[in-house]
């Protein structure tokens, strides 16, 4: 059985240069805030770094869920655990001993996490599950915001989902990439715990409320009934 959903705003969507007022208008409806580091080389984009996350930390008690997609994380991700976030989570595209890494991020501080992109098989990274506190499956090809959700990556979070029952491990199951009212449901039945939303989000009139919403129905898909 999946743990309570959380929902994690992705700050990709919302507005940069008001980027403190944009976190505070989810404050309290939010579970975590899903932070988006790109690097103009892992992926095209280029969004923020640990200057930005270190002043946004101040702005805010929600807890941060630094997506770092990036390469060379073993140079760069402990400085976010040590900067207070919550959950730092790596490509394992972009990291040679991705178990080493989770290490040194719980050293630090904070809650390790492994990405897999659209184009990378899940099967390999099984066997590391139980070093890990998040596993993130891109619904969508990571590096920008506001992409159609892919429902054929729901097999992985299928695997993963098996792997984490058959073993009995405390692991959150993360999606990111197009989820939104019409597509949280789907992710939540395949058995995903966590979710990125963007637009879904800061498009929203009442982003508060949209998260409310996507929660509603995360649970509602989670329901045994259902």
């Amino acid at each position: 059985m999946s743990a309570k959903p959380i929902i994690a705003p992705s700050i990709l969507a919302a507005d940069f240069s008001r980027l403190a007022d944009e976190v505070g208008a989810i404050e309290g409806a939010a579970d975590w805030v899903h932070v988006d580091v790109m690097d103009n080389h892992f992926v095209p984009n280029l969004t923020i770094g640990l200057p930005v996350v270190q002043s946004l930390r101040k702005a805010t008690t929600i807890p941060f869920d630094v997506h770092l997609m990036i390469t060379d994380p073993e140079r760069w991700a402990p400085g976010y655990a040590e900067a207070g976030a919550y959950n730092v989570t790596f490509h394992a595209e972009a990291c040679e001993d991705p178990v080493a890494l989770a290490k040194t991020l719980r050293a630090a501080g904070s809650k390790a996490g492994l990405a897999i992109d659209r184009d990378t098989p899940v099967e390999p990274y099984l066997e590391m599950l139980p070093h890990f506190d998040t596993l993130l499956i891109m619904t969508i090809k990571a590096g920008f915001g506001g992409q159609k959700f892919m429902p054929e990556m729901l097999d992985k979070v299928r695997d993963v989902r098996r792997r984490i029952g058959a073993k009995d491990l405390s692991v959150r199951l993360e999606v990111d990439g197009g989820i939104a009212a019409d597509t949280i449901a789907q992710a939540a039945e395949a058995g995903a715990d966590a979710f990125v939303a963007g637009t879904a989000v800061y498009g929203a009139e009442d982003p508060a409320e949209a998260i409310h919403q996507l929660r509603a129905l995360a649970v509602e898909a989670q329901s045994p009934h259902h």
